[in-house]
């Protein structure tokens, strides 16, 4: 039996982050661009494949100079690593509707295996006829694991900016075909 194809509607989708900011508040964000290719039962996503793409540059964190600095050479270096990819290796079903995903996150280079927990948020037709479901995940990545050190100690102690990157995705998607 053929997987079902399935696509992001991007006006009913997002991919944030948020990160510490000088080791007292935190820095949050998003991507506005983003894709992904999933196959498989969305009722049961423990044989589904599954490929996201985010295009770096379309990076927000509402601070201009801040975006930029995070484009350049310092963080993503977009000009030569112009997306972040993940594809889905393992899926395991934790609980109903709740999974940990695991997959290879390629970033700056360098390709890592990370888990995210996802959850099966529903299923339905939408006035037009057409099959959605929706899915959200959370995860976090280490900068420093992916070669994004750039820093600065504060004369208080501690630094500048986080290692830990808290992601969440929220994901609604049509059914091809």
């Amino acid at each position: 039996m053929a997987k079902s194809q399935w696509t992001i509607d991007p006006a009913h989708s997002s991919v944030e982050f948020s990160v510490k900011h000088m080791m007292i508040a935190k820095v949050k964000g998003s991507f506005h661009h983003f894709e992904a290719n999933i196959a498989g039962d969305a009722h049961d996503l423990t044989s589904a494949d599954i490929q996201f793409t985010i295009d770096l540059n379309s990076i927000d964190t509402r601070n201009n100079d801040r975006d930029n600095h995070l484009r350049s050479v310092d963080f993503f270096d977009v000009e030569n690593n112009p997306s972040l990819t993940f594809t889905a290796t393992a899926i395991t079903k934790t609980d109903e509707g709740e999974y940990a995903i695991t997959g290879d996150v390629s970033l700056h280079g360098i390709t890592r295996s990370e888990t995210f927990a996802a959850t099966f948020e529903g299923a339905g037709k939408d006035p037009w006829g057409n099959e959605k479901v929706g899915f959200s995940a959370v995860g976090s990545l280490k900068r420093s694991n992916y070669g994004l050190t750039y820093n600065a100690a504060l004369e208080t102690g501690g630094v500048l900016i986080g290692d830990e990157v808290k992601i969440s995705i929220d994901i609604e998607a049509v059914q091809q075909g």
